[in-house]
């Protein structure tokens, strides 16, 4: 075997049902790439998940927003989530498995620095929040990337273990931001970068106990506490996963893979996002199902 097959970013050779080929070569790269991809989906699946916590803090806080257009936000996350697992289905075979884990982790950066930002400021219009929710949609699409992706490390008397690692463990993603987000609320981890505090106007809780009224709050920090798994993510993504060629025939430059990417989960993006604007109801859509 030519050891240069299998080193480096692109393997050209993969045998994963050949058991002295995976013995020796094939259970080293397909289990690093499982335990970068673990983590990765697990913050994919936080920032889809973290407007149904938000969402009840920012009443809580006394947002001048009604109830019900405060759920939108969680709805939104929703199905811009469920929309982009439809091209996320086919971009591992596109784009390679390394390039397709690595940007769909970067590109979560955007609605948790924007998510952030926003939380600071009560006297924005509600679209700026939905926009953000929408954005997060895109760690509800990396399950079906990241799925597809670890599939193909694995030999077939594997796979059933390998996908419910991945998927079982990815999915604490949403449990880690119910105990994470009240936590980080309460402490100003971010200094003078995390912007001002707010107070609660009603009581909290979270797991361990309440919250009371009267504590000084940083909401934005949900979407900033994002930052600290994230960015060494994208590094190891980026460094230690692998495209399998002969999964991914047809990947060509690392640019032009990341191109499909982004074109793709674009095209899913405005389509959930032209789709919540023609039925959410006015004042932000044009509520066709009313």
């Amino acid at each position: 075997m030519n050891t240069q097959n299998t080193t480096g970013t692109d393997v050209q050779d993969w045998r994963p049902e050949d058991e002295r080929f995976w013995a020796s070569t094939g259970s080293r790269i397909a289990y690093r790439n499982l335990w970068i991809s673990v983590p990765a989906l697990l913050c994919g699946f936080a920032v889809w998940g973290m407007w149904g916590i938000i969402t009840v803090q920012m009443l809580n806080l006394g947002f001048p927003f009604t109830q019900a257009e405060l759920f939108t936000l969680t709805a939104i996350s929703g199905i811009a989530g469920a929309t982009m697992r439809i091209p996320a289905s086919f971009l591992v075979r596109l784009a390679g498995g390394r390039n397709t884990i690595f940007l769909t982790t970067a590109m979560l950066l955007a609605p948790a620095i924007g998510t952030g930002i926003v939380l600071q400021h009560k006297d924005w219009p509600l679209w700026a929040f939905q926009l953000m929710a929408l954005w997060s949609g895109v760690g509800g699409g990396n399950f079906a990337s990241s799925m597809s992706n670890i599939s193909t490390f694995f030999p077939k008397r594997l796979q059933g273990t390998a996908l419910g690692l991945n998927a079982g463990l990815g999915n604490f993603g949403v449990t880690t931001m119910q105990v994470v987000i009240p936590l980080v609320m309460t402490l100003s981890i971010f200094g003078a970068l995390g912007g001002e505090s707010m107070t609660l106007v009603k009581d909290s809780g979270w797991i361990f106990g309440k919250i009371a009224a009267g504590t000084p709050t940083f909401i934005q920090n949900a979407g900033f506490v994002c930052l600290l798994a994230l960015i060494p993510l994208a590094f190891l993504g980026f460094f230690g996963m692998n495209n399998l060629v002969p999964i991914s025939p047809n990947i060509g430059s690392t640019i032009s893979a990341f191109i499909k990417i982004l074109w793709l989960y674009g095209l899913a993006f405005l389509t959930a996002g032209v789709g919540l604007y023609l039925y959410l109801p006015a004042p932000t859509g044009l509520g066709l199902l009313n």
